[in-house]
């Protein structure tokens, strides 16, 4: 992950750097050698997939790629949106790679003090989930499509909703590989320390309008932004909005930075009419170079 990157741009490999030296070890180097089990662990997967993004962002502008004032809105995905705010330029990414690093402790410490599980299923409408969460008592945490929703909460109570979800006709239904409940109520005691850590930092107003997760509102000041990032935590992820309203906003094409592509995926399953690039690697910069819109 990031490899590519790192051999083929100095603005890239600037940003490892900057992750290795504010956090205090060698981030990069789990990144590109592991060990997986390690980098797996939310604790380092969440500051090394947002290192990543980064990487990938700074090395398009470091092409002549477009600059934050060419662009409409910004928006990430749970752990996304502090990606988005160093586009946006409310955070130096040297803070957030902090922040996303305390931010995976408390979610991990939250994990283990009540422990939970997530489930991916397909196929079936918000009603159908409305009625299975009442009657198990998991949560929505990511409404991604129309037909894709992932669930939060105890894990009997999950593997519990995943046999209704098949029940009900359910096209799959996929337990996945986190370690909590995420996006749950059962990170309520991550919200306190979060907040803490953010009241410690310079959040700067945004640059460019910032479409949030839980209500697909554009956060305009500061303090919206902090208010977000802390109830986000517990509150479900409401992409498919979110990505409607950048839509009705006039957007066209979406650029996703990062490794993977899924939010990419995600965005054309929602709207088919619209643009979606991916950018991880330099040949996906390339290609995003050609085709990006003349100004």
């Amino acid at each position: 992950m990031g490899v590519a990157l790192l051999e083929s741009s100095g603005a890239a490999r600037e940003t490892f750097e900057e992750a290795d030296d504010s956090l205090g070890f060698p981030l990069s180097r789990m990144i590109f050698e592991g060990p997986a089990g390690e980098l797996q662990n939310t604790v380092n997967s969440q500051p090394a997939i947002m290192t990543v993004s980064i990487a990938a962002w700074r090395a398009w502008r470091e092409t002549g790629g477009s600059q934050v004032a060419d662009v409409g809105a910004v928006a990430g995905h749970s752990l996304g949106e502090y990606t988005a705010l160093v586009a946006a330029g409310v955070l130096d990414f040297s803070d957030a790679v902090r922040l996303v690093r305390r931010r995976g402790e408390l979610m991990n410490q939250a994990s283990v003090n009540r422990p939970g599980a997530m489930a991916a299923i397909l196929g079936l409408d918000e009603l159908a989930f409305d009625q299975i969460c009442a009657e198990t008592g998991v949560e929505l945490a990511n409404i991604n499509t129309d037909n894709q929703i992932v669930i939060s909460g105890d894990r009997m109570a999950i593997a519990h909703a995943v046999d209704l979800a098949n029940a009900r006709g359910a096209r799959k239904a996929v337990p996945l590989p986190v370690s909590g409940a995420f996006h749950s109520s059962l990170m309520s005691e991550a919200e306190e320390g979060l907040s803490a850590e953010l009241e410690s930092l310079h959040l700067r107003e945004p640059r460019v309008p910032i479409v949030a997760n839980c209500d697909c509102r554009s956060l305009t000041t500061s303090a919206e932004v902090r208010a977000e990032l802390v109830s986000g935590l517990c509150r479900c992820v409401q992409w498919k909005d979110s990505v409607r309203t950048m839509i009705d906003s006039g957007i066209s094409h979406f650029v996703e930075f990062g490794a993977g592509g899924v939010l990419a995926g995600l965005i054309k399953r929602i709207d088919r009419g619209v643009e979606v690039s991916a950018v991880a690697d330099p040949d996906s910069i390339r290609k995003l170079a050609e085709n990006w819109p003349a100004p």
